[in-house]
């Protein structure tokens, strides 16, 4: 047995549908969809570059490279000369900096060498100019 609920109304009184009728609302948004995805322009997976013409330019030399170690007992060596103190490295990288064109500076540091020490090599190449300056043997630095 089952119970007809349309027999339960009256049908003088007209009937008022609660239920939101969504057809039009996906209809607009489907257009909306198909708008968007024609008006969005195409991604290309390329990139455009403009490529040199012509010769590529002449190799050019190999740059002058200033090794700078920094022991363990803070002794400063550049180029594998001893420097007696931090002024002797700053003249040196003085006369570095003024070059037409500049060495690279490459410090090495011990493990057991004071931070200080190196940071100071380190700043005194910036302030005087030097652009090439690096840190090597960061290697010996990693955990096995």
């Amino acid at each position: 047995m089952a119970i007809d609920f349309d027999e339960a109304l009256d049908p003088s009184e007209p009937e008022f549908s609660t239920a939101v009728n969504i057809t039009p609302l996906i209809d607009v948004l489907l257009v909306l969809l198909v708008m968007f995805i024609i008006t969005i322009p195409i991604q290309l997976h390329s990139v455009n570059m403009e490529m040199p013409t012509g010769l590529p330019p002449p190799l050019s030399r190999e740059p002058t490279i200033v090794k700078i170690v920094v022991t363990a007992e803070n002794q400063l060596f550049w180029n594998g000369q001893a420097l007696e103190d931090r002024g002797a490295l700053y003249l040196q990288l003085k006369a570095a900096a003024q070059l037409q064109e500049q060495p690279e500076i490459h410090v090495r540091a011990h493990r057991s060498a004071k931070y200080d020490t190196v940071a100071n090599v380190l700043s005194a190449a910036q302030r005087l100019g030097l652009e090439k300056i690096g840190v090597v043997g960061l290697d010996d630095y990693a955990r096995d």
